[in-house]
């Protein structure tokens, strides 16, 4: 029988063993899915998201790369708009987002075609600092309240899994390190941040609910004071190593020093320690049956050592599957570029589905859509034969593709939209994620347009454009301000000196626009995406392109792109323009042994200029070249700019469910 309302009706535990006391008992589990390369995951920052109290007569809904849509944003700010104030509340305050107001838009997400959320860390954070971004945990036991309740959470899964929207939850975790939740000794000199030291500094002193130090070790602590749970208190569970160099040492080196040094302020675990260890992995053993929640993001996986990783993983692992969930999905953030992930993904084996593809690849998908750079680079990085992720990639199971997300550890801190050609170019981008190999995930606002706040000629403004967070961070709900800075912001209570941190920089103003035109053709892809299955599972193909005449080549910066994915007897082929602004065209080769003289049918259409036979629904010949392969004509009629269309053999529109457009077709 479930207990899980008499749980959250009482106080959250205050210990691990008060929690084992009144586990959580579920009369169901919802089961993993059959295979999470099915999936389309949206990552999304709790704090910026919603609120749930959007009103309709407050939407911002302007085309910024038109002089009409600069001029109203600009309206907006009205007189006296301050960028300094905009950018401080953006870095320095919670904006109050909230777990209901995500549920609120499931709708909203579910249109999209988003069937995996993956909430930004939710746990309670220090109450005097702003940590909005979540990763600075004080209690592993509890919610942020300025997030909400643990209640929040569990209805906002129940709702998600419902029959109605289908989609799994996907938590981020952190279990390298907690929040500054103690203060080394002032005789080190700076108490926050001491330089690094490998043996480690000594004392160490709790920190209480207003940011001092604690030096009574008879003081009873509050639920503001030090770390929760209590097993996570005490000298022993941390390596007090100081602030040390993030990327030094040799990842193979469990003494490297960005394993060992705290996380800026963010105090290091001391995970050589089996009772910290075990009980960080029975305080998320307690959020998977409390809120039956589907996988977590892993943060900061490269700082812990392969062992470490590999008891932790297995350990969350085996207990969700004992639950029920058959495939907890795990996927970890491993900085350092590709070749780091390569190695977590080796070291864990089956107990890591995946890694985020933060290196290079995120900033050569972005160059490839937007025409910035050739398709060929794209490509490469599926080689199964390339020592650096290729392997894994090449699985389509074991990377989670984005484009976009909070901290941009490769590439400019500048949101895939800005400077964008068209209010839609983040289309073709997008067409990459979804129909490449892995698993696509978008990131919160990218089917809005965020473009990091101010257009060119106001970035004069900003501190650090293009190399600052919280410019990727924009809240999609447009709060008027900012909560107020510490236990204020808790109680609900506002910063009226701030403004918001809205969208293209505003303040009361927000952008949840199904009728967005990058929303509009995001939603028809991954419909698409979900019809076909070789969009999803099959093996990936880059296909060459002819020109006026021209031989066939694999095309450079800006040209047409063309892949096809292959299931069995089922082909179905992408063309994307990457181009901003030009159209562009040409015959794209196919395997003659899967089209013969069927020839494709248009599954599916961006372009709203493509006369009727390209539009979804149309067939187009093939026709057999002199050397054996076949090609497709798409030259007739020129594709438009970071438009996308997606062509179909007979078997796979029949596998499909879809109409064979026999009426033109010589078959």
């Amino acid at each position: 029988m479930s207990n899980i309302n008499a749980i959250v009706n009482a106080d959250p535990p205050r210990s691990l063993a008060e929690a084992l006391q009144n586990w959580p008992q579920r009369d169901r589990i919802h089961p993993s899915p059959g295979d999470w390369r099915d999936e389309i995951f949206y990552f999304l920052l709790p704090d910026r998201f919603s609120n749930g109290r959007e009103r309709s007569d407050r939407l911002l809904n302007a085309d910024l790369s038109t002089a009409a849509g600069l001029a109203r944003v600009r309206e907006l700010r009205g007189a006296g708009w301050r960028w300094d104030r905009w950018q401080q509340s953006g870095a320095e305050r919670f904006q109050g987002g909230t777990i209901a107001g995500i549920r609120s838009k499931l709708p909203y997400l579910a249109e999209l075609g988003v069937t995996t959320l993956w909430l930004g860390p939710i746990f309670r954070q220090r109450v005097e600092e702003n940590t909005y971004h979540g990763y600075g945990v004080q209690d592993f036991l509890d919610i942020d309240p300025r997030f909400g309740t643990r209640r929040d959470l569990i209805e906002l899964v129940e709702e998600a899994h419902s029959a109605r929207y289908g989609m799994r939850v996907v938590l981020d975790v952190i279990f390298n390190h907690s929040g500054c939740n103690w203060l080394y000794d002032t005789g080190v000199g700076n108490i926050f941040q001491p330089p690094y030291r490998w043996d480690g500094y000594s004392p160490i002193w709790q920190r209480n609910g207003y940011g001092a130090s604690i030096f009574s070790t008879d003081q009873t602590l509050g639920r503001d004071d030090a770390v929760w749970p209590r097993e996570l208190q005490g000298a022993r569970h941390y390596l007090r190593a100081g602030s040390g160099d993030l990327g030094a040492g040799d990842i193979n080196d469990e003494g490297a020093e960005h394993k060992r040094t705290d996380f800026c302020s963010l105090r290091k675990f001391n995970l050589f320690d089996d009772v910290t260890l075990g009980g960080l992995v029975l305080a998320y053993h307690y959020w998977i049956a409390l809120a039956d929640i589907d996988g977590f993001r892993i943060d900061t996986l490269k700082h812990v050592t392969f062992e470490q990783a590999r008891t932790f993983c297995n350990a969350v692992k085996e207990y969700a599957e004992a639950l029920g969930k058959d495939d907890f999905f795990l996927v970890a953030e491993v900085a350092g570029g590709n070749s780091a992930q390569d190695r977590y993904l080796d070291i864990t084996g089956r107990n890591l589905n995946a890694c985020l593809d933060i290196g290079e690849q995120r900033e050569i998908t972005c160059n490839v859509g937007k025409g910035l750079a050739p398709a060929t680079t794209f490509f490469a990085g599926f080689n199964p034969y390339d020592a650096g992720m290729g392997s894994h990639r090449n699985w389509g199971s074991q990377h989670l593709g984005i484009s976009n997300d909070h901290d941009h550890v490769f590439g400019p801190k500048v949101r895939l939209a800005a400077d964008a050609a068209s209010t839609h170019q983040g289309a073709a981008v997008a067409a990459v994620q979804l129909f490449t190999l892995g698993i696509p995930c978008l990131y919160y606002g990218t089917e809005q347009g965020l473009a990091s706040g101010a257009e060119p000629d106001q970035r004069q403004y900003l501190s650090n454009w293009g190399g600052h967070d919280c410019l990727l961070r924009e809240a999609m709900f447009g709060p008027e301000h900012p909560l107020a800075s510490g236990w204020a912001g808790t109680q609900a209570e506002v910063d009226t000196a701030l403004p918001g941190f809205g969208p293209h920089g505003t303040a009361g103003w927000h952008v949840f626009n199904p009728g967005h035109p990058l929303y509009r053709r995001i939603s028809q892809l991954a419909a698409v995406r979900r019809d076909f299955k070789p969009l999803r599972r099959g093996r990936q193909y880059q296909r060459q392109i002819s020109c006026l005449g021209s031989p066939f080549v694999f095309a450079g910066s800006g040209e047409l792109i063309a892949w096809s994915r292959v299931f069995d007897d089922q082909e179905v082929l992408v063309v994307v323009n990457p181009h901003g602004v030009e159209v562009r065209g040409g015959k794209v080769a196919v395997d003659c042994r899967l089209t013969g003289t069927d020839g494709l049918q248009v599954v599916a259409q961006t372009d709203p200029d493509a006369p009727a036979a390209r539009q979804a629904g149309a067939w187009v010949e093939t026709v057999r070249g002199e050397d054996g392969w076949c090609s497709v004509a798409l030259d007739g009629w020129l594709l438009g700019p970071s438009e996308t269309m997606v062509l179909a053999n007979r078997a796979a529109v029949d596998a499909a469910g879809y109409q064979w457009s026999a009426a033109s077709s010589p078959s």
